[in-house]
């Protein structure tokens, strides 16, 4: 059977994008799925968090196989691994370049990270446009969200308009804006591997569980 793709995009920068994309890929993985992910974000960064990853580790222990690519043979590399994989998660680069529309086109479904600000909601609408051309479903994720965030009525307004509009689903599980997340990723781990019973790791163990039963 087919892998089911995850793109994650957003073409706001800072939104938690690759973050995201390496923790949760650590999550579908301790969910018992083999994962590959393609890094075709110029930034290169979660190619580097693999590689520290494999150095902690070694081949066997990283649990899952990242492939770096770009350009024209973004889908065939992605179409290549959904062979071989249960789950494929693609972190695209943050502007509507070929790569990025490529990505949402491979996907399954598009998970959006969206920080709990109005400002951050109204530069997401380029993605969800992005993905509604391609008639590829979407999450949106709120991501790093400080505590006791008191989350306006405006910005609720308008995501309940995205979501009125058919373009997107929000998530109900939310990612905390917690340190851990990025001292796990400079240590080639991941929240659930460095504080396992941490509400980081409970957060994106959630919201793994919720993508998996979105995209049945």
């Amino acid at each position: 059977m087919a892998a089911k793709v995850f793109t994650v995009a957003q073409q706001k920068g800072g939104a938690g994008k690759t973050t995201l994309a390496a923790h949760l890929a650590v999550a579908f993985t301790d969910a018992k799925k083999s994962v590959a992910v393609v890094d075709i974000d110029p930034q290169q960064s979660l190619t580097m968090w693999y590689r520290l990853r494999e150095s902690r580790f070694g081949d066997a222990g990283a649990g899952l196989l990242v492939s770096q690519i770009k350009g024209w043979r973004v889908q065939s590399e992605v179409e290549s691994l959904a062979r071989e994989h249960d789950i494929v998660v693609i972190d695209s680069p943050p502007h509507a370049e070929t790569e990025a529309k490529v990505a949402i086109r491979c996907a399954d479904l598009t998970l959006v990270p969206v920080q709990p600000s109005p400002m951050d909601v109204w530069a997401t609408k380029p993605t969800l446009e992005l993905a509604a051309q391609e008639k590829v479903p979407v999450l949106m994720v709120l991501n790093r969200v400080p505590p006791r965030a008191n989350l306006t009525d405006e910005m609720i307004a308008e995501m309940g308009g995205l979501v009125d509009q058919g373009r997107a689903r929000v998530a109900k599980s939310r990612i905390g804006n917690r340190v851990v997340f990025a001292g796990a990723l400079s240590e080639g781990r991941a929240v659930g591997e460095v504080q396992p019973r941490g509400r980081a790791a409970a957060e994106i163990k959630a919201l793994a569980g919720e993508i998996l039963r979105h995209a049945r």
